[in-house]
């Protein structure tokens, strides 16, 4: 009697991955998963991220899905300057001119607005709001200052910008996780590490406290969704601790971090890519940001030493 002929393994959580970014992801998608899991080039990835550049020096064209749209915004700009980070290109002529777009943009306080006016007219998520006179943000300034500092980045810019960021985030009280992750994104770049290790201290007890991370994934619903977000948004230990030496990896044990992880891998959904948590408002909105949390998803697991292909 003939042997039964083996089953194919099944494909592995990368190979499901890739198959969903080159049926569903913009070219700069395609690019990045190519570099972080194929061995693409970095020169690929920057070319595909200059065509959301701009004259001004800021980001535009939708680069961040929610913000439709030509113009140049600090949350596109943001976005621009964590990929040139990832290939290592955060440097050079390119992050001068995009310095100089924000000192252009900054508020009275040297900080950045979240919506600058100028996206008026265009299409954008009704939890992004456009205003006149925008106040300064954390949630687009943290990131930005600290990923500069990160990368020894030495701007005039950055010096109005810093001192907002550390009277921000050390007068939090009550705040929200999106808040909290631009916190920890400024404050894991922050030169000055001792400051920047107490004010995390006093952030991780607020985030327990409030219970802004579901700590035990098999009961999401024993934790509040905070006022604005989609039912079911929660945030869980490695939305905060994209990477191991986050300071915000210490506000979590090894088995919360764990289940954590677990969780985010089993996120992983049929047709390779992980879905989104936020409400979707449009579309091709939706469509884009999948492959952009596929990539992030798989970046996380691999960071905290998970197997994914």
């Amino acid at each position: 009697m003939a042997e039964k002929p083996l089953s194919p393994p099944p494909p592995t959580p990368l190979a499901r991955a890739e198959r969903f970014v080159w049926l569903t992801a913009r070219v700069l998608e395609q690019r990045r998963f190519s570099y972080h899991f194929l061995r693409g080039g970095a020169d690929q990835v920057e070319t595909a991220l200059t065509a959301y550049l701009n004259a001004d020096g800021g980001y535009g064209h939708a680069l961040e899905p929610d913000l439709r749209g030509p113009v140049s915004q600090p949350l596109h700009t943001a976005q621009a300057l964590r990929v040139l980070e990832s290939i290592g290109r955060c440097g050079g002529m390119r992050v001068e001119r995009i310095c100089r777009y924000l000192t252009d943009i900054s508020t009275h306080e040297g900080a950045l607005p979240a919506i600058h006016p100028s996206q008026r007219g265009y299409a954008s998520a009704p939890y992004v709001p456009v205003v006149d006179s925008p106040p300064s943000s954390l949630l687009t300034t943290g990131p930005v200052v600290g990923l500069l500092h990160r990368n020894q980045v030495w701007h005039a810019w950055l010096f109005r910008a810093t001192e907002y960021c550390w009277a921000a985030v050390e007068s939090l009280e009550k705040s929200h996780p999106y808040e909290v992750q631009a916190a920890v994104a400024f404050l894991d770049g922050a030169p000055d590490r001792s400051r920047a290790e107490a004010a995390a201290d006093r952030l991780g007890r607020l985030v327990r406290e409030q219970r802004l991370a579901v700590l035990d994934p098999d009961r999401p619903e024993d934790y509040p969704v905070p006022d604005g977000y989609a039912p079911g948004e929660h945030h869980f230990p490695h939305d905060y601790a994209r990477v191991p030496h986050s300071l915000a990896a210490g506000w979590f044990t090894d088995e919360e971090m764990a289940r954590s992880l677990d969780r985010l891998a089993a996120d992983q959904e049929e047709d390779g890519g992980w879905p989104i948590r936020w409400r979707a408002w449009a579309p091709g909105s939706a469509l884009e940001w999948r492959p952009i949390v596929t990539v992030e998803a798989l970046r996380t697991l691999r960071a905290h030493g998970r197997p994914v292909d």
